[in-house]
């Protein structure tokens, strides 16, 4: 059940390089990032998945505080969002109905740059909450990390027409992470203080 694989996922701290993602699962993964949801189905993002040993080591090494989780978890998976208006443009332009430009031309072009690529931030987030619940599902392990060097993600990716925001370490837990639930109970505020019913 979903509730109880929610109930059970944590942020992982500590992970066992000796334990590896099926390749299916992975391709399973991948999968379930490209039809993540976003608004209009704009989709203004790029996934990265970092499994290189060397690669990771050099990410890690832009990462603060979160180097080893990247070193020892199995796959790195970088979110990065579209950087580049214009190209944003061309793409639904030539991917999405009429409608769906018209609303990002009425409603989101106007309010200027900055604010167009603060939306493409939430979209990509979205994505990340969809991969975070498709690895609970799965007993897969995963770590969000804000704790990163942006501007030398983007160099090691080569691509200036996007900019990293996050990077998620997924991979299995080491026995002694101290954060697991079962050594760390899961906080969270009440029911009633987070839900309202109308």
């Amino acid at each position: 059940m979903f509730l109880t694989a929610m109930q059970d996922r944590y942020t992982t701290k500590k992970y066992d390089p000796s334990k590896k993602i099926e390749n299916t699962q992975l391709e399973a993964l991948k999968e379930v990032l490209r039809l993540s949801p976003s608004s209009i189905n704009s989709q203004p993002w790029r996934f990265t998945f970092v499994r290189d040993d060397k690669k990771k080591a050099e990410f890690a090494s832009a990462s603060f505080f979160n180097a080893q989780k990247i070193l020892d978890c199995d796959t790195l998976v970088i979110f990065s969002r579209i950087d580049s208006v214009h190209k944003f443009e061309a793409q639904i332009k030539a991917t999405l109905p009429e409608g769906a430009v018209g609303y990002y031309d009425q409603f989101l072009k106007p309010q200027g740059e900055d604010f167009i690529k603060s939306w493409f931030d939430s979209q990509t987030y979205l994505a990340i909450g969809v991969l975070l619940s498709a690895c609970a599902a799965e007993a897969i392990d995963a770590t969000p990390m804000e704790g990163i060097e942006p501007e030398k993600y983007n160099a090691l990716l080569g691509d200036t027409d996007y900019h990293a925001l996050v990077g998620v370490a997924i991979g299995y837990r080491d026995e002694e992470d101290f954060n697991q639930p079962s050594k760390n109970p899961k906080a969270r505020r009440p029911l009633e203080q987070v839900v309202v019913t109308i």
